[in-house]
C-alpha cells in the first residue's frame, strides 16, 4: 500500500514514499511528504534529510492520473497542485540539507522533487521527463524549481519536447544531478558518506548555507500558488481530460 515513512538514526532523516502505480503522487502522499519534511526541519535530532523512494524501477511518475481526471472545478485543481506547491517550497525552507536518493526514472513532479533537493545522487538509468505538456497542462508548479537547478534553456527544452526522455548524463550536465553512479551499491555508498558528513557538520552554518543557495526565493509562496492555478484551471480542459484517459489506458 502507498505510505511515507521517515527513520532518523545518527542525526540522518530517511524520508521515503512509495505508491504502487510507479510511485506515483496523489494528494495525500504530497501532503505527508510536506509535513514529513517540515517536521523534519523543526527537529534538533535531524542533521540531514534523505529523501528516497521505494522500489527498483521508478523513482517518481509524477502527478496521479487517477486524481487528475477527477477534478471537476478550478478549485479542486488548484487545491491539487498546490500540493506539489506545499512540496517544494517544504524542501526549499526546510535549514536542514535535503539528499535526493534517484534510483530510477523520474517524470514531471519526480523532477521537481530531484530539484528542490539541495544534492542529488542518481543511479545510471535515471531519466528524466517533462511530460506536463503532453497531458494539456504544463510543468508550471515544478518549473521554478527546475529552472533554478538547470538554467532556463534546459529547463525550456524539457517542457516543450514533453514526449522525450532525456538520459541521466544530460541531466547531470545541466546541473540535476550533482553524482550519478553504475551501481545501487555505489549510490547507497555515496549517499552514506555524504550524509553521515554533514550530520557532524555545524547545523547553524548548514542553516546559513541553505538560505544562501536559495536567495531570491522568497516569494515562491505565493508564486507556486499562482501556478497551481494555472494548472488547476488547465487540467478541466477538454484536450488535457481526453489526453490523460489516454496515459491512463497505456499504464
Amino acid at each position: 500500500m502507498e505510505y511515507v515513512k521517515s527513520e532518523t538514526h545518527n542525526g540522518i532523516t530517511h524520508i521515503e514514499f512509495f505508491h504502487p502505480q510507479s510511485n506515483s503522487l496523489p494528494a495525500k502522499i504530497l501532503e505527508q511528504l510536506a509535513q514529513e519534511i517540515h517536521f523534519a526541519g523543526t527537529h534538533t535530532s535531524t542533521k540531514v534529510i534523505v529523501l528516497r523512494s521505494a522500489g527498483e524501477k521508478t523513482f517518481c511518475s509524477g502527478a496521479s492520473f487517477n486524481e487528475l481526471i477527477a477534478i471537476k472545478t478550478e478549485a479542486e485543481g488548484q487545491q491539487f497542485f498546490s500540493g506539489f506547491a506545499n512540496v517544494i517550497n517544504a524542501m526549499r525552507k526546510c535549514p536542514k540539507f535535503i539528499i535526493a536518493r534517484v534510483h530510477g526514472k523520474a517524470v514531471g513532479g519526480g523532477v521537481g522533487l530531484a530539484a528542490a533537493a539541495d544534492y542529488t545522487i542518481a543511479l545510471e538509468g535515471a531519466d528524466i521527463k517533462l511530460s506536463e505538456l503532453a497531458v494539456g497542462i504544463g510543468p508550471f508548479v515544478v518549473g521554478p524549481a527546475v529552472e533554478r537547478k538547470m538554467g532556463n534553456a534546459a529547463f525550456s527544452a524539457l517542457a516543450t519536447d514533453a514526449a522525450m526522455w532525456r538520459n541521466c548524463d544530460w541531466a547531470k550536465r545541466k546541473g540535476l544531478y550533482a553524482e550519478v553512479h553504475v551501481s545501487v551499491e555505489n549510490m547507497d555508498e555515496s549517499i552514506a558518506r555524504l550524509s553521515h558528513s554533514l550530520s557532524t557538520s555545524n547545523p547553524e552554518a548548514m542553516a546559513e548555507m541553505k538560505k544562501m543557495f536559495w536567495h531570491g526565493t522568497e516569494h515562491w509562496d505565493s508564486l507556486l500558488k499562482e501556478r497551481a492555478a494555472i494548472s488547476g484551471r488547465l487540467v478541466l480542459s477538454e484536450f488535457s481530460k481526453a489526453a490523460i484517459e489516454k496515459f491512463k489506458a497505456k499504464a
